[in-house]
């Protein structure tokens, strides 16, 4: 049987301030804005997918509140010095075969993981 695999186009999360949440990825991540609707949503780039933020209570078909963003970055430690370390709530080095890792907050607390990539291995 040849199964069809979904292929992920992108995540929405909810806030109560979009401006807020939209500065915070636009100006601190730096994130590019694609599309946005003032008072309803931002819809930002991620390289193949798409992140949306959306005003809670603008849809009739609202999800649960626990989210987690993760964005793939080449050098962890030059991203946390250009984002500033006062947005990190934990960080881990690499360790063995698991990539180095930290998680931030958005304004309204959702996790916001950054996973250093890691190089690929050359073949023989």
């Amino acid at each position: 049987m040849n199964r069809e695999r979904p292929h992920l186009l992108g995540m929405e999360l909810y806030f109560e301030d979009l401006s807020r949440a939209r500065e915070f990825y636009l100006r601190v991540l730096g994130l590019d804005l694609k599309e946005e609707a003032a008072g309803h949503f931002a819809r930002f780039d991620g390289g193949g997918t798409f992140l949306c933020l959306e005003k809670k209570g603008t849809e009739n078909y609202p999800s649960s509140d626990k989210a987690v963003i993760f964005l793939e970055v080449t050098h962890l430690a030059a991203t946390l010095e250009r984002i500033g370390r006062k947005h990190v709530v934990h960080e881990e080095p690499a360790r063995g075969q698991r990539a180095a890792w930290a998680v931030l907050h958005d304004p309204e607390g959702h996790n916001v993981l950054l996973l250093e990539k890691r190089p690929k291995k050359k073949r023989r």
